[in-house]
């Protein structure tokens, strides 16, 4: 079964009226679909997960529809046949969020837990959403690492632990100390990266990879 975390927004969290506008939007669309907040995942106990990703926020199609964080669209594909090779994850991963997969001493989270049109959201969104991540990282006493997809993901994080975003620049693969944690930041696993060669498998790899040396 998935663990989703109790501190999660609601399922109609008021906070950002244009997000709640294209939530409900949606809703009248696909109302099969997930359309709320998409909430944290980990299977493992939480005293069990060291490493987080944090991504920028639910996929229109992906996490929106389904209601597990990257499942049902490209940039899971990306991540999460990642997380199966570096021993993050168990299973089989099939883009639906009843495929049995399993995380392994990992969670994963987003920046906006919301989906927003055209996958950008605002800097009012993103400071609402950000007193969630803090306490999402709370409920995790042995979390260590943290990934970071893409630069709202690293800078909102930076923000969440008072430091300044000009002390802990954004890069791929790039490594920092924050608020008690190793923060290792990656260019984000989307579509549009992967097909303009921003980032490659490789590149993607290489960042878990430093993650494993870390932990070990």
């Amino acid at each position: 079964m998935c663990h989703f975390m109790k501190h999660d927004p609601s399922q109609n969290c008021p906070l950002c009226p244009r997000l709640v506008a294209f939530r409900e939007e949606w809703r009248g669309k696909k109302p099969d679909w997930h359309n709320s907040p998409v909430e944290t995942w980990s299977s493992d106990k939480e005293s069990a997960v060291r490493m987080m990703i944090i991504g920028l926020a639910p996929g229109l199609r992906g996490a929106n529809a389904t209601g597990r964080p990257f499942t049902g669209d490209f940039a899971g594909d990306l991540l999460y046949s990642t997380l199966l090779k570096f021993g993050f994850a168990q299973g089989e991963y099939k883009q639906t969020p009843d495929d049995g997969m399993q995380l392994v001493s990992c969670a994963i989270t987003n920046a906006v837990r919301c989906v927003p049109p055209q996958n950008k959201p605002v800097g009012e969104e993103i400071n609402n959403c950000r007193p969630f991540l803090l306490e999402t990282l709370m409920r995790f006493p042995n979390l260590k690492a943290l990934i970071t997809l893409g630069k709202i993901a690293h800078d909102t994080t930076t923000r969440a632990f008072g430091e300044r975003v000009a002390a802990h620049p954004f890069r791929h693969q790039g490594q920092h100390e924050m608020g008690g944690y190793r923060v290792f930041s990656s260019y984000h696993c989307s579509r549009y990266n992967t097909n303009t060669n921003v980032l490659t498998v490789e590149m993607f790899e290489n960042v878990f990879k430093d993650v494993r040396t870390f932990l070990n």
